[in-house]
């Protein structure tokens, strides 16, 4: 009887042990993605057809003008600050873009840090977690979302063939281990495997 205690007790620390371990390498990985991406967020106000198309025409022109005012070597930090800098001449193009198509709906900013679903992106995914973001939310915001990452700048990039170009690939890598990068790129059972526990783990911290 003592030796079937001493093995029960030493199982459950030993599953204990791996469960702390698990736990702690999904945290860190979750925290360092979240360290190093800056997204933006937009919620349409509705499912319809039209509010659609209006999320998708106030993205365009916000990307349009991130783009104008952005520069290479732009750190997380830099890409935030200038967002902060400019956060009332993106509220203007959003309420002139919903103007010029005809609605009146209201849209907030806010710039924050929020948690997201698992969301892919062409040929990379993010695991769910909390992340540095500047939200826009048109009139009732209960419509799909869209989103991207204005730093690493995946916002510029078009994904239409389902695949990052090697350019924004090259900035991802210098700005993530070669651990993390793998986590968000890699398809071998071995990688989704660790993705997953850091989906779950992510979840479990949001409820």
């Amino acid at each position: 009887m003592k030796k079937i205690k001493l093995c029960v007790t030493l199982f459950i620390l030993l599953f204990s042990f791996i469960l702390l371990t698990i736990s702690s390498y999904a945290k860190t990985i979750s925290k360092d993605l979240s360290d190093n991406f800056f997204r933006l967020h937009i919620l349409a106000n509705s499912d319809t057809e039209a509010d659609q198309a209006l999320k998708l025409k106030v993205r365009d022109n916000i990307i349009e003008y991130m783009n104008t005012i952005s520069y290479d070597g732009l750190s997380k930090e830099e890409a935030i600050e200038l967002t902060y800098k400019n956060l009332d001449n993106f509220q203007k193009i959003a309420e002139n873009t919903i103007a010029e198509s005809g609605y009146n709906y209201p849209v907030s900013l806010e710039i924050g840090n929020f948690y997201f679903p698992t969301k892919e992106y062409g040929n990379m995914s993010l695991p769910a977690g909390f992340y540095d973001a500047l939200k826009i939310e048109i009139g009732e915001a209960k419509g799909k979302n869209w989103w991207c990452s204005l730093f690493p700048p995946l916002c510029f990039v078009d994904i239409s063939s389902g695949v990052i170009d090697e350019e924004t690939e090259e900035e991802l890598k210098n700005n993530l281990t070669e651990e993390e990068f793998a986590i968000i790129t890699d398809q071998s059972n071995t990688v989704k495997f660790k993705f997953k526990l850091i989906e779950v783990f992510s979840e479990q911290n949001n409820i």
